[in-house]
């Protein structure tokens, strides 16, 4: 398995897509209830080739990703060959950054000797997708890119 195999509520969500993945493994219901009581392996087996054929498809279209932690804010930006990537420190430690209030502090101090803002690009060094999945598995979430470009647009002028 290259990523992780899906959470029971992905794969429900998901259930139109796994049938059809099913379907062109020519697999029917019948014989997927089948499988799974007599070649349970197999079935994990189905679970985790889906699996990974949509993380591949979301890792693929990723372009932005947010990370957030108490006094850190990781900003990326995601390209065929290299990443950029914004982070915020707060210099005031009890600054909480996964907290409304925190996020509000931000916003008033952005621009003030409280944070620290460091911009920076990184080559791939594995394969894209893989690099991209691993940010995830450390807390990045998939985003729509709003704060990095406001951000980015605000250091660019």
């Amino acid at each position: 398995m290259k990523y992780s195999r899906l959470t029971k509520e992905q794969f429900e969500e998901l259930h139109p897509e796994f049938v059809n993945f099913l379907a062109t493994q020519t697999i029917d219901k019948a014989e997927w209830d089948k499988l799974k009581i007599e070649k349970p392996e197999i079935a994990e087996q189905e679970l985790d080739v889906f699996s990974d054929l949509i993380w591949e498809g979301v890792l693929a279209r990723a372009q932005y990703l947010e990370h957030f932690s108490k006094n850190h804010i990781f900003l990326f930006q995601c390209f065929d060959t290299y990443i950029n990537s914004i982070v915020l420190k707060s210099l005031v430690p009890e600054t909480d950054f996964l907290t409304k209030e925190g996020l509000q502090w931000l916003s008033d101090n952005m621009f003030t000797e409280t944070i620290e803002m460091k911009v920076g690009k990184k080559e791939f060094t594995e394969e894209r997708n893989a690099s991209i999945f691993g940010l995830i598995q450390q807390g990045a979430f998939l985003s729509d890119g709003q704060l990095f470009k406001q951000i980015n647009t605000i250091i660019e002028s």
